[in-house]
């Protein structure tokens, strides 16, 4: 048996969905599939990762398990869409977007001497996009507003930035790849071709980089937060090489000559039983509300074992890419 077969036979419906539809290229609409994907619904990752719903005070946001990020984890494993258990907490996260204080310091920030440069953290809007269209529960009347926001809040150089100190004049890596992953997909749904504008300017914005280089001087790019980004991350990503390359595939730019670097640094992290490692995450596994905590299993997190989610995301990109894997 191949590795695609035994990915595809995974015993986790996530794992087998996520396989069958990037690397055996199955319609997402064929029977087999569509069945696959209620399997995850009434999975152990989905049932865990629903506890979520039993939490009514703590913060939206809060690290991991706030109704933001799981959300973004239900759509990360291919959560059914549609299902109206969801819309709890999809009201919990617009109503935190939505407040008043949302757009007020600290949480935004305009300096008066740079108004073209809002301080904002833009992944959120963008990860609320992404994962409501993945989910297929789709607050249309807020979701547009979010779109508006990203697109009003872009940078002159095609990114977005959260840093609010004065002398930050350059967006920051990890707030554009998630506005940039949630805009690309609302153009897919709604042919908006103001967000394709504002795609094609963020994807020049880090592939000026090649995805993981400085433009000034080609040193890599070492941020202040969010781990470093020529490491494979999971199951929280926003940035490294495997997510920079994900995206591009999703956008397709992934032939670009400017991601090739960072397509050998990715190769290179193959295994030798052909799978691919998580080699940083700041997530641990938690049976209540913890800072970093997730409720679900996201399997093995080892810098020489194979992780299968992100083993399918890295032969998809390989492939994508005309690489033989």
């Amino acid at each position: 048996m191949t590795l695609t077969d035994s990915l595809c036979a995974h015993e986790n419906p996530a794992v087998a969905y996520r396989a069958r539809r990037l690397l055996a290229g199955e319609s997402e609409s064929s029977p087999a599939l569509s069945r696959l994907r209620r399997a995850i619904g009434s999975s152990a990752m989905a049932k865990r990762l629903l506890l979520a719903l039993n939490g009514e005070r703590f913060n939206p946001y809060r690290k991991w398990q706030g109704p933001h990020w799981t959300l973004y984890s239900l759509a990360e494993i291919g959560f059914p869409a549609g299902d109206e258990r969801l819309l709890p907490l999809r009201q919990r996260v617009m109503n935190w977007m939505f407040a008043p204080a949302f757009l007020k310091p600290p949480s935004t920030v305009f300096l008066p001497d740079q108004p073209l440069r809002p301080r904002r953290c833009a992944s959120m809007e963008g990860n609320a996009i992404w994962s409501q269209l993945v989910l297929g529960i789709v607050d249309d009347e807020h979701v547009l507003l979010l779109v508006d926001r990203l697109v009003a809040f872009q940078w002159p150089d095609g990114g977005w930035n959260c840093d609010k100190r004065p002398g930050a004049h350059t967006s920051s890596v990890q707030e554009t790849l998630l506005p940039l992953r949630g805009l690309a997909h609302w153009y897919r749904a709604t042919g908006d071709e103001r967000a394709q504008k504002t795609v094609k300017r963020a994807a020049e914005f880090l592939l000026a980089r090649h995805l993981l280089w400085r433009k000034r001087d080609g040193v890599l790019i070492e941020p202040e937060w969010g781990g470093p980004v020529d490491k494979i991350h999971y199951p929280i990503r926003f940035y490294d090489v495997l997510s920079a390359l994900l995206v591009m595939a999703e956008i397709g730019l992934l032939r670009d000559q400017r991601c090739r670097d960072a397509l050998d640094l990715l190769e290179g992290k193959r295994l030798a039983d052909g799978t691919f490692p998580v080699e940083w995450t700041n997530v641990k596994k938690a049976d209540r509300i913890e800072t970093r905590g997730t409720y679900a299993d996201w399997g093995i997190r080892h810098k020489k074992k194979g992780n299968p989610f992100v083993t399918v995301d890295a032969l998809y990109v390989l492939r994508k890419a005309g690489r033989a894997t």
